[in-house]
């Protein structure tokens, strides 16, 4: 079968870390949920040779190197058949950084997952490199692991904010309740750009930002649930916060934290929002970011 061609899988990067590997059993369990291959990737990031020519070649990796490679592999899918053996599990090695390789293997449908080792990995996804190639975002969800990943509990929680990219985070957390069986909360924060009324109780400007938060929550909920999604668990959170400590509050001890990125079009890679780096780098648990183009 052509890679265009196969069916959505769950893509994991491996290094040999325990990040990674923390990322690859998020992965498999996800995997074995929905139903999906397990594509398991690992990248030499061997460099390129630049050439007088428009196009270049990389160096070809001795065999020791490619060896080495093909080994880690083979550990990361015997490991995670030994807890899932009904798994469909492929396994991709390539001489490319891993960023690119994860990148080259996603189609849309698929959901790539990482590790957060500081970042680093996420950042040159998520912020693009010079050594990734020309794209404007990842064409799927990106779910960045923290090697202490909490117990499941069954609860989602997803940032909505009226915008288009706030529905595709949407549309992602429910699918994936569906998927695990979980509750599913919908926070919305907001901050009243002016001083606060003296007066006690709530201002009048804090009663308007009340009104349109509860209009933008039921006018998500109403665009985006469908007959699947409707007998789920679903719940709303809303508060005067910064909408990064929002989430993060409303989401200690989730599951997974659920946000849309923006983006930046004409810029190579995806360039994430505020909100989605800000709970990126200050979550305890998986966060699932959303790219512009993830649900075509």
């Amino acid at each position: 079968m052509n890679a265009q061609e196969r069916p959505p899988a769950v893509i994991a990067g491996v290094d040999g870390s325990p990040i990674a590997g923390a990322a690859l059993a998020w992965a498999a369990d996800t995997a074995a949920r929905y139903g999906r291959q397990l594509r398991i990737v690992h990248g030499l990031g061997l460099p390129a040779v630049m050439g007088t020519l428009p196009s270049s070649e990389r160096y070809q990796p001795g065999d020791e190197v490619r060896e080495a490679g093909n080994a880690l592999l083979s550990e990361s899918a015997e490991h995670v058949r030994a807890s899932h053996p009904e798994l469909d599990v492929a396994t991709v090695l390539a001489s490319e950084d891993a960023p690119e390789v994860l990148l080259d293997e996603a189609r849309h449908g698929d959901v790539i997952v990482v590790g957060s080792r500081g970042l680093g990995a996420v950042r040159a996804i998520m912020l693009g490199s010079v050594s990734l190639r020309t794209s404007s975002h990842a064409p799927c969800p990106v779910v960045v692991v923290p090697e202490a990943a909490p117990e499941p509990r069954g609860r989602l929680v997803v940032g909505v904010d009226g915008s288009e990219s706030s529905r595709r985070a949407l549309r992602f957390a429910l699918e994936h309740a569906l998927a695990t069986d979980a509750e599913v909360v919908v926070v919305n924060s907001w901050e009243v750009p002016l001083p606060e009324d003296p007066t006690d109780g709530p201002s009048p400007h804090e009663e308007m930002f009340d009104r349109q938060s509860e209009e933008v929550v039921a006018g998500v909920l109403a665009e985006v649930i469908d007959d699947r999604t409707q007998a789920l668990e679903i719940s709303a959170v809303r508060m005067q916060a910064d909408p990064v400590d929002a989430l993060l509050e409303a989401g200690e001890g989730a599951d997974l934290i659920v946000v849309g990125s923006r983006g930046r079009g004409g810029v190579r890679g995806l360039v994430m929002g505020s909100t989605s780096q800000g709970v990126l780098s200050r979550a305890h648990g998986p966060v699932a970011v959303l790219p512009p183009h993830s649900d075509d």
